[in-house]
């Protein structure tokens, strides 16, 4: 065991168990089991009677709200909440950084997805649907929705709300200019079919095996209520379509709708059309999660309140959520909210959660009145370096990018160690971007160590070898075009991790053994993803703790996603697009991958693990990105929660998908009084 966590657990008392990290921590309360509450889905076991919380109870004795029998859906979801029943009341305390941080907001909103996950990460839960059907062949996937659900203003929720996603937004190039590619099997669109008010059906030309999971996972169809991005993305399936038609020139006038949005401060109709349907700036717009926004994220405070019309129960009745509201509170930078999370100021926070800080936190706990939960996330890297295989200003740069032993060497050039010390505290698991070994697409525990471990001398060696022979007064490498020194900028988003600068900068240290000069750029987070999609960003620094370790999306591991592609957005065009747009990847092996990934969409979940692991294979070999610590609590999963709040899980699966913290059903938390 690492002497800083050894250090740690001495100076912390945690038991001074001398055995391996996970295990002393495991036995000091930190790191728990996985868990979360029960989904009942037998009928006969659901509640007779149902209550609701005080404030509405006085809605409806002054009658402006129908009874809480006629606002819940016939066939409510059921929880057995984690531990009690629970009470009503309270807010739930948060931190957020501003406008550009919206998927802090859209995460505790995932019970608007259609589909989630069990408490491992790995198995299909209902949620806003309350089951799915796939056919024999893989070609039809039905889903089926709760009979008499109904959105935050009491409108029905039916098939007709995704009929009018499909047929007027996703469908209308002004509004949706790029397609969603999981719509779409070996490059050919999918249809949405009305089968009944309550059942609607995904129709592909080809088996696509893995469309429910695509449902249910962190992709653009997985998302719940639509939310059209100024990017040319449609997150979600469905959409208010009451609320929403009149904002559609179909409806109306174009000439009107232009007036009206000029009149409001937007440029055209579109500009409108996208502020109507966006949850975080529009506070009328219907939803179906457990909180309505009544306070934008443009604000000092963003708020969130019950939704009188969410859909879930527990088994004692009660309509979900328990809190009242979610209070989120504008911070400058990541160190302030660590800063309020140790002083108690927070209810719920793992967003920024600083692991480092993790004394500090055990220090504070009993005067900041909260515990520490600790959840190692199952991807292979909380931080890995992405080359930009389409980065074109500077063919210099281009040049080496595209050259596998120049990715090789720089990933041989970086001391994991050193930074699983000083950043993770020593209880990472240092190596490639390759996921846990509990995932069954993971590669084979060789591959962790592939181009993933010091060794200065051999990536000098390879440096030499490819010409660039060449160094000034400091030691550094020159470029072979012009002579001057060979320089990288690493973009850095001001996001979820604290110390990717620090470890950017540390990164740059050691690559100084090398040759190579690296220098570490912050970006605000909105910024930071233009960039990307705009292809400017040379490296970056980031997670791959997306779905893909469960099933196949590589999102964060190739260039497939045409919006926010790591590895350059020009290719993902081109794969998403099946080469009519963009830039095919020059990378023979990422060709291969590409093929590989195609056809995996099609196959039976176990040809999709081992074409899954095919691609991992070739990920790691030839490096595309450059993994540098992964599976620990770093990203997300290092928990700060008032000892006031109870049925909250001892452990979350911390994934992309599993969309922390709804991974712990916050719907059924509560204070105890």
């Amino acid at each position: 065991m690492r002497k800083t966590t050894l250090w740690l657990l001495g100076a912390l008392t945690l038991g001074g168990v001398a055995a391996q990290a996970q295990n002393a921590f495991e036995q000091s309360g930190l790191m728990g089991k996985l868990e979360s509450p029960d989904i009942i889905a037998d009928p006969a076991k659901w509640p007779k009677a149902f209550k609701e919380a005080p404030q509405l109870a006085a809605l409806v004795k002054e009658g402006k709200l129908p009874t809480v029998e006629q606002r819940l859906p016939s066939e409510p979801m059921v929880l057995q909440p984690l531990r009690s029943v629970g009470t009503y009341g309270g807010t739930w305390r948060r931190g957020f950084l501003g406008p550009g941080d919206r998927e802090n907001g859209n995460r505790i909103r995932a019970g608007e997805k259609l589909l989630f996950w069990n408490a491992a990460g790995t198995e299909i839960a209902p949620q806003v649907a309350k089951g799915f059907e796939l056919s024999a062949d893989g070609k039809r996937t039905l889903l089926f929705l709760r009979k008499g659900m109904k959105w935050s203003d009491g409108a029905p929720f039916t098939a007709d709300d995704f009929m009018f996603w499909y047929e007027e937004m996703y469908s209308v190039k002004d509004l949706v200019p790029v397609p969603a590619p999981e719509l779409s099997i070996n490059t050919k669109p999918g249809r949405m079919v009305k089968v009944d008010e309550t059942t609607v059906a995904f129709e592909f030309d080809e088996a696509y095996y893995l469309f429910p999971q695509m449902l249910a996972g962190d992709t653009q169809v997985g998302g719940g209520q639509s939310r059209l991005q100024s990017d040319g993305r449609a997150l979600g399936l469905y959409a208010p379509a009451h609320y929403l038609k009149k904002y559609l020139p179909k409806y109306g006038s174009v000439d009107a709708l232009n007036a009206e949005a000029k009149a409001a401060g937007y440029e055209n109709w579109v500009q409108y059309f996208r502020f109507k349907s966006d949850w975080s700036l529009n506070k009328d717009v219907p939803t179906l999660a457990a909180w309505s926004m009544v306070q934008p994220v443009n604000s000092q405070t963003w708020l969130l309140e019950r939704n009188p019309y969410y859909y879930a129960v527990d088994t004692a009745g009660n309509q979900l959520p328990y809190i009242d509201r979610v209070q989120m509170s504008l911070a400058e930078n990541p160190e302030v909210i660590n800063l309020r999370a140790i002083a108690g100021e927070f209810d719920y926070m793992e967003r920024f959660m600083d692991l480092a800080k993790l004394p500090v936190f055990l220090d504070n706990a009993a005067r900041g009145g909260y515990k520490v939960h600790l959840d190692p996330g199952f991807n292979g890297g909380d931080s890995l370096l992405f080359f930009n295989m389409a980065y074109r200003q500077d063919a210099e740069l281009r040049k080496w990018f595209q050259n596998t032993e120049f990715r090789r060497a720089l990933a041989l050039g970086i001391d994991r160690d050193q930074l699983n010390e000083a950043f993770w505290l020593g209880l990472g698991v240092p190596g490639s971007a390759m996921p846990s070994p509990m995932i069954p697409e993971s590669p084979g525990e060789e591959y962790r160590k592939r181009w993933a471990t010091l060794d200065v001398k051999k990536a000098n060696a390879m440096l030499d070898a490819i010409g660039l022979t060449k160094k000034d007064s400091e030691g550094y490498r020159l470029r072979t075009d012009n002579g001057q020194r060979l320089r990288i900028q690493v973009d850095v988003p001001q996001t979820l991790t604290p110390t990717w600068p620090q470890q950017v900068e540390m990164i740059a240290q050691q690559w100084r053994a090398i040759g190579i000069h690296a220098d570490a750029k912050l970006f605000e987070r909105s910024l930071f993803f233009t960039r990307i999609r705009n292809d400017d960003n040379q490296m970056l620094i980031f997670a791959n703790n997306g779905s893909e370790s469960l099933f196949l999306w590589p999102v964060q591991t190739l260039p497939i996603d045409p919006t926010s592609a790591y590895g350059g957005v020009a290719i993902a065009r081109w794969f998403s697009s099946a080469g009519a747009t963009g830039t095919a990847p020059e990378d023979p092996a990422m060709l291969k991958a590409f093929d590989l990934l195609r056809s995996a969409a099609g196959k039976p979940q176990a040809e999709r693990t081992k074409m899954a692991q095919e691609i991992w294979k070739l990920a790691v070999d030839q490096v595309w990105t450059i993994g540098l610590v992964g599976q620990s609590p770093t990203f997300m999963g290092t928990r700060v929660v008032n000892l006031k709040l109870e049925n909250v899980p001892s452990r979350v699966c911390i994934s992309q998908h599993c969309r922390t913290p709804w991974s712990g059903h916050p719907e059924q938390w509560y204070y105890n009084k």
